[in-house]
């Protein structure tokens, strides 16, 4: 981990375009020479950015607002969210895991990390699967990613983890960053996000109380191998 946290939409922009400048450059640097005089230049990259945290702290927001403020500098981005690689609902009820549907396992990893490594290249449109909440299933081909697509942002809990295949995964990105949030604000977000999505109240305490804090602490424990810190709590100090 390196630098001071990350606390402004500003600071988010910043580091983004920073991290794209750089490995693009580091690209054009190792592909010098491999085209031929007169022929084809070398396929272009992707940069890939990971945004990691726990349940409710804020990920998703931050992965838009980089998009958005990429985008509003001219630099075309995109979202791709790992919640697409949710096992479906039948399948997790079939294995006995609908109970902690959220948790490591219930995710399908090597999917997502064969998606990262398409998305890679810039050679043609990827279509990647969305999560959809008050549905509670993944919706395949739901996200494009054209070709003219420079920077893909994607946000989920596990980009950090050392449980196979996980840190293969975490290889094909550019940068990883950690959404850190105060526990008391980002139970309270999580708590409100189940209600508006169906759950009563006391079911929406129990389940952030029970399965979310679960994960949350493995994904706790990942932060120090993020490479940078996004400080929620400065971020959305009124929040």
């Amino acid at each position: 981990m390196t630098g001071t946290p990350l606390g402004s939409v500003e600071d988010l922009v910043a580091r983004a375009l920073a991290v794209h400048a750089r490995t693009q450059e580091a690209r054009r640097g190792s592909s010098a020479g491999l085209a031929s005089p007169g022929g084809p230049a070398p396929t272009s990259v992707r940069t890939l950015i990971g945004v990691a945290g726990e349940p409710g702290g804020g990920k998703s927001t931050v992965a838009a607002a980089v998009v958005e403020g990429l985008t509003r500098v001219g630099v075309r981005a995109v979202v791709v969210p790992m919640d697409g690689f949710h096992l479906a609902g039948a399948t997790l009820a079939r294995l006995g895991r609908l109970d902690r549907k959220g948790a490591i396992d219930t995710f399908d990893a090597d999917g997502y990390l064969a998606l990262l490594e398409r998305l890679r290249s810039r050679s043609g449109t990827v279509w990647a699967p969305e999560y959809v909440r008050g549905v509670e299933e993944s919706i395949g081909g739901a996200v494009e990613v054209d070709p003219s697509v420079e920077v893909v942002v994607s946000e989920g809990n596990y980009l950090l983890a050392e449980i196979t295949p996980w840190p293969a995964l975490r290889a094909t990105f550019d940068e990883v960053w950690f959404v850190d949030t105060p526990a008391e604000r980002r139970r309270r977000w999580l708590v409100a996000r189940h209600v508006r999505f169906g759950m009563t109240p006391g079911a929406a305490e129990a389940w952030a109380a029970g399965p979310d804090e679960a994960n949350a602490r493995l994904v706790r424990a990942t932060r120090a191998r993020a490479d940078v810190v996004v400080d929620a709590g400065r971020l959305w100090p009124d929040a």
